[in-house]
């Protein structure tokens, strides 16, 4: 059984990783705090993927933009983008080559990393009003799917929208949609409530990231965009190399959910 971090701070979590301690998905940790995706790649790709981000606000939201130094500063002063998440995956000319728990070695003036709003975040506020998270519950990564839900291009960066699934009673399917409404710079409510077909996804038991889960008598598929979705894009630009978090196994950052929405707002009005 895995150790309960919900109650660990963001700190002491990027001390865990650094020491390899943690390397395995995050979900249900530090509960409170924002959890965020990861993009590195050179400089010459990061205005295309910036503007990629925001054509598709929904499974790419920026929390932050990383520059110069792999150091964290809005979304985490003291962390380091290249060793304090658990698990990173290495993508060569569009092919997943490797997966890894620390980065420093590719990291170079030249990158540019993006921190990206996750699902993780809204999840709190779930278990909260009481609904089951399945993945949490059962211990194991959320189920992710490529859907055929097309992202708006931006220069090599295409590809179709990936989401993460939760099964619940269509009656708290209705309040989460209702709580995750309220989270748009996380991935805000479900793209889809129901009917996996109608979005591309043939087997809801079949993922394409993550692990499958349970289902109970009575429940549905609840979909919401993903910040994996950079990664099927990422697939298709086939640039030289790119890292990714490997799905599930976030940043952490030291902001809090309450608080995330507010300070992003007031980030863009500056």
């Amino acid at each position: 059984m895995r150790k309960d971090y919900s109650q660990t701070s963001p700190e002491e979590i990027w001390k865990l990783i650094r020491a390899g301690e943690i390397d395995y998905p995050t979900a249900g940790m530090c509960a409170g705090y924002a959890q965020a995706n990861l993009v590195i790649l050179p400089k010459k790709y990061a205005d295309e993927f910036r503007e990629f981000a925001k054509k598709n606000p929904k499974p790419c939201p920026i929390l932050e933009v990383i520059e110069g130094t792999p150091d964290v500063h809005d979304m985490g002063e003291g962390a380091c983008i290249t060793t304090d998440v658990p698990r990173y995956r290495i993508y060569r000319n569009g092919v997943f080559t490797d997966e890894v728990t620390d980065v420093s070695e590719y990291w170079t003036e030249d990158s540019v990393a993006f921190l990206i709003g996750c699902s993780f975040s809204f999840e709190e506020a779930l278990l909260k009003a009481g609904i089951d998270v399945r993945h949490i519950s059962m211990g194991c990564n959320v189920p992710m799917f490529k859907t055929n839900i097309a992202c708006g291009s931006a220069g090599v960066f295409e590809g179709p929208m990936v989401v993460s699934m939760r099964p619940m009673t269509p009656e708290n399917a209705q309040k989460a949609k209702e709580i995750t409404d309220r989270y748009p710079n996380v991935h805000g409510g479900p793209v889809e409530i129901g009917d996996a077909a109608a979005i591309g996804v043939r087997d809801v038991m079949k993922p394409d990231y993550g692990d499958p889960v349970e289902f109970k008598e009575g429940e549905i598929p609840v979909f919401w965009a993903c910040g994996v979705t950079p990664q099927a894009a990422i697939e298709n630009a086939k640039l030289p190399l790119v890292i990714t978090h490997a799905p599930g196994h976030m940043f952490i950052t030291n902001v809090r959910n309450a608080e995330l929405n507010d300070y992003l707002e007031e980030k863009k009005q500056k």
